[in-house]
């Protein structure tokens, strides 16, 4: 069992990792790097395929194929591809050892269908050019990834919850954080698919008014190309304005929830380290948001807001199986 759960652990480190690495790819326009799936021209490497990467690059400089951009996309796919192999481990594991194992092999067995799916999601971003819906899945199925491992860590390598106090008072609010988080997760995501970031530029205001103009049907619909309206126009500025502002908006729910939980969990005996960490994060994303504003959306700030998105919901799905597994 010891090598089950070190694989846990690896999993959930390097799900992290991606995530991260992810963030890092869609942020720097790395996307496209390989514009093939799962290899690079055909290629195992960049390097393999410098030849076929140098002739798009003449044919269309600063455009979406690079060599640079090419590795930083297949390294992505390395590492996602590593993460796949855990995954696959970790099941047959589960499998193996299911009558001494904690819990059942069903969670194990959900993590790599969607193992299975985010490879899919993966390809599909690229055949399909970025799609914003797409790419949007696939960064919340990274999440999903990080969320169900970080479930699985806690029921098989997390402390004896044995005896703690009674904590039912709590659940509702550690879900409900949960729930907001995860959902303004899924906005920042259509944020960043849809190169919405810095649609506007001031803060606390958006073009100087606290609500601007906007259009929020061509901004929320699903199903478009990247940059494109449902008609294929060019996406208005009131569109991505909308989907900046909501981000924002649903940013005072986070604040209001996931605050008010963090305040109550500091006052319980038992988990107010955790309530701790929750507030600390909260204010760290708050602070990061502001700064990509104001700072004009740097690389390395952006990608620190990701992760920190990651690590918030990592946070709050650590409380909720304890919460829920207290007495």
């Amino acid at each position: 069992m010891n090598l089950y759960r070190n694989l846990i652990v690896a999993a959930l480190v390097l799900t992290f990792g991606v995530v991260v690495l992810g963030a890092y790819v869609r942020l720097s326009d790395a996307g496209l790097g390989c514009p093939d799936w799962p290899g690079c021209y055909g290629k195992l490497t960049p390097k393999h395929a410098a030849d076929e990467i140098s002739r798009a690059e003449s044919v269309q400089p600063g455009g979406p194929v690079s060599h640079a951009k090419a590795w930083k996309e297949m390294v992505h796919r390395y590492f996602a591809g590593t993460l796949g192999l855990l995954v696959l481990g970790i099941f047959a594991l589960a499998w193996k050892n299911r009558r001494d194992a904690v819990g059942s092999p069903a969670l194990p067995a959900a993590l790599l269908a969607l193992i299975v799916f985010q490879a899919l999601l993966g390809m599909w971003t690229v055949t399909e050019l970025l799609k914003p819906f797409i790419v949007t899945s696939h960064l919340i199925g990274g999440m999903s990834t990080l969320a169900l491992l970080a479930w699985l860590w806690q029921r098989e390598c997390g402390p004896s919850l044995y005896g703690m106090a009674n904590v039912r008072h709590l659940r509702l609010w550690g879900g409900l954080a949960l729930v907001v988080v995860a959902f303004q997760i899924v906005l920042g995501g259509w944020v960043s698919t849809n190169y919405a970031a810095l649609a506007c530029l001031d803060f606390p205001t958006c073009h100087g008014e606290w609500v601007p103009e906007m259009a929020f049907a061509p901004a929320f619909t699903l199903h478009r190309e990247l940059g494109m309206d449902a008609s294929g126009n060019l996406l208005t500025l009131n569109a991505l304005t909308a989907i900046h502002w909501m981000h924002r908006a649903w940013a005072v729910v986070v604040l209001v929830f996931v605050g008010y939980a963090a305040f109550r969990l500091v006052r319980q005996p038992g988990l107010s380290g955790l309530g701790g960490l929750l507030g600390l994060m909260l204010l760290v994303q708050i602070c990061l948001g502001m700064a990509n504003v104001w700072l004009g959306l740097p690389l390395l700030v952006a990608v620190m807001h990701n992760a920190g998105a990651a690590f918030l919901l990592l946070v709050l799905v650590v409380i909720n199986f304890r919460l829920f597994r207290m007495r």
